[in-house]
């Protein structure tokens, strides 16, 4: 299990496919259909994240994200809308909430930001978790899905790409050694595979070109540096 989420989502369709979809991911989810209900059971247990909707009877998201957080700040939680309103976005984020996403939602990005955000808060916790998702500035690397993810749009990488990317995310900020990541990715470190690499590197840096505080240095002699 990956963590444990509580839904909160009146529409009893969506509901039961983005709960199916959660728990296929291997996440542990509690569904409720309105914002009362949501409350009583989020006092009554814990939860990694809350995903809540807005448009709901008897209490809405808005109102209920604020509950929460005056029972406890610490829990993440993510607003889902059918209304895509600069007005609610607006809101959402002075409330606090960590993302926003409107329905009809991409599965793979949505579990992508869920993965995301419970390491995120799970490793600001120290709770142990372990997952295949990184963020490197504006994307989403789900290195278990060889997926980099940039404004809802998907790149595919090769298994090369995503073992490479992956090493230099597990060192984000530090120097990958060279000779490191040819054993790991190619098995050996010979000028062919020498120069395989730089050409990888050149094409993951065209991948993330589109942010432009996100940066693979190379440290002559050393290795690389993913700097984001």
């Amino acid at each position: 299990m990956i963590g444990k989420i509580l839904l909160v989502e009146d529409d009893e369709s969506f509901g039961y496919i983005l709960k199916e979809y959660l728990e296929i991911n291997d996440f542990s989810v509690t569904w409720e259909r309105d914002g009362v209900a949501g409350l009583t059971t989020f006092k009554s247990d814990d939860f990694d994240l809350c995903i809540l909707d807005i448009m709901m009877p008897l209490k809405d998201g808005f109102t209920l994200a604020r509950e929460i957080q005056d029972h406890d700040r610490s829990v993440p939680f993510i607003f889902l809308t059918a209304k895509s309103l600069k007005i609610d976005k607006l809101k959402g984020f002075r409330i606090g909430c960590d993302d926003f996403v409107v329905k009809p939602i991409d599965e793979e990005i949505f579990i992508a930001r869920v993965r995301a955000l419970i390491k995120r808060t799970n490793r600001e916790h120290s709770n142990g978790y372990h997952d295949d998702v990184y963020a490197i500035g504006e994307y989403l690397f789900d290195s278990s899905n060889q997926a980099l993810i940039h404004n809802e749009q998907i790149q595919r990488l090769t298994g090369k790409e995503a073992k490479l990317l992956q090493l230099l995310c597990e060192k984000k900020n530090q120097v990958l050694d060279r000779n490191k990541a040819l054993k790991v990715v190619w098995g050996e470190s010979d000028f062919f595979n020498r120069k395989s690499m730089d050409v990888f590197i050149h094409k993951l840096r065209k991948y993330l070109e589109h942010d432009p505080t996100v940066k693979i240095t190379n440290v002559h002699g050393k290795g690389f540096v993913l700097e984001a």
